[in-house]
């Protein structure tokens, strides 16, 4: 893995050191400490797969009955749709940034119109 490819919060390793990079790795109390927020991002993003789940049952069922799209539905459904890509983001490793309620803010709608 080159010095690209590691993640920001990666511990670098002396390469002078006789140690094993592995087992440095494995010691690493940040690494493991990311990998504590990234199972607490697991069940964030699987309640937010419900909460968005219900919200497109919801604006299905008002455009059904009403005919018109409702803003305020629409607007959350965008702010959830936001935060899911934030969590996948943080959990492929494409961000350092962790998601609310663990660092970061949650998401506002900024679908243009």
């Amino acid at each position: 893995m080159s010095d690209q490819d590691r993640p920001a919060d990666h511990v670098f390793v002396d390469e002078n050191k006789s140690g094993n990079p592995i087992e440095e790795n494995l010691k690493s109390r940040v690494t493991w400490l990311r990998g504590l927020f990234m199972l607490i991002s697991c069940a964030l993003i699987s309640v937010a797969f419900a909460a968005g789940s219900l919200i497109v049952v919801l604006g299905f069922f008002w455009v059904l009955f009403t005919g018109e799209v409702n803003r305020q539905i629409q607007q959350v459904g965008q702010s959830v749709a936001s935060y899911i890509y934030n969590i996948a983001c943080y959990l492929t490793f494409n961000s350092d940034e962790k998601p609310f309620p663990l660092g970061g803010e949650w998401p506002t709608a900024n679908k243009a119109d």
